[in-house]
């Protein structure tokens, strides 16, 4: 009796299908920002200060973990894009939980903050929605999965495309090495920076409900006023 032929979708391996890469990191992202890290740091009184010595213990480890990660050539090393993404968020959530911590913040972190803060920099057209200024602080909007998801999948395309170009670079071990090591230096110094930028403006979390009506009528205020101009053409 012979085998009904296989379908074309089940002979192609998992690696050809050009949205597993980013479906992975998005995943990824998912469970990462779900969990806030603990931090030993204690308010300080200088947390500017503190907070800029932590960025830059943090960047030297970021560089010194990705560069590290980098080094084994050819096929072996595109083994290690996905693992060297999570090494770095793993240290810049720390980061973030850290600067909070030494600004007296940290229990106030979500995953709201904590998505702002390592990824805002890398795709800043996927934040739009989630936080806007009220003065000199940042109100952030409380986010449902879905709307997590829709940015998680954003930002895994454009670090899926990073990650590809540091794939490539494995070739070259030693030379990618370095590369790879200097841009994790250079996206932690961003880390810190947004989350150093967020701390001292301040931050609270909008109350949907008591948004609505402000919403609705600041809406409606261009047209009253619009009616009013209009008034003495009218006559």
């Amino acid at each position: 009796m012979s085998k009904p032929p296989a379908s074309p979708t089940a002979s192609l391996p998992a690696v050809i299908d050009p949205d597993d890469p980013s479906s992975r990191v998005t995943r990824a992202i998912l469970d990462f920002v779900s969990h806030i890290p603990d931090s030993g740091v204690h308010g300080n009184p200088h947390p500017e200060v503190e907070a800029r010595r932590l960025a830059n213990r943090a960047a030297q480890c970021a560089a010194l973990t990705a560069g590290s990660l980098a080094l084994p050539p050819g096929p072996l090393g595109w083994l290690t894009v996905l693992p060297e993404l999570l090494a770095i968020w793993k240290i810049q959530a720390q980061l973030v939980s850290d600067i909070a911590a030494a600004y007296g913040r940290h229990a106030e972190l979500g995953r709201e903050q904590m998505l702002w803060c390592l990824f805002r920099h890398t795709t800043a057209q996927a934040f739009r929605d989630v936080a806007v200024r009220m003065g000199d602080r940042l109100l952030f909007r409380p986010l449902s999965y879905g709307m997590i998801e829709r940015i998680a999948k954003q930002i895994g395309v454009k670090l899926s495309r990073r990650a590809l170009g540091e794939g490539l670079s494995r070739w070259m071990p030693v030379v990618g090495a370095l590369g790879v090591g200097a841009y994790a230096y250079y996206d932690t110094g961003q880390v810190a920076a947004t989350t150093i930028a967020m701390m001292k403006q301040g931050f609270d979390v909008m109350d949907t409900a008591a948004d609505t009506q402000p919403a609705a009528t600041t809406k409606h205020v261009p047209a009253r006023k619009a009616q009013r101009r209009g008034k003495p053409d009218a006559k």
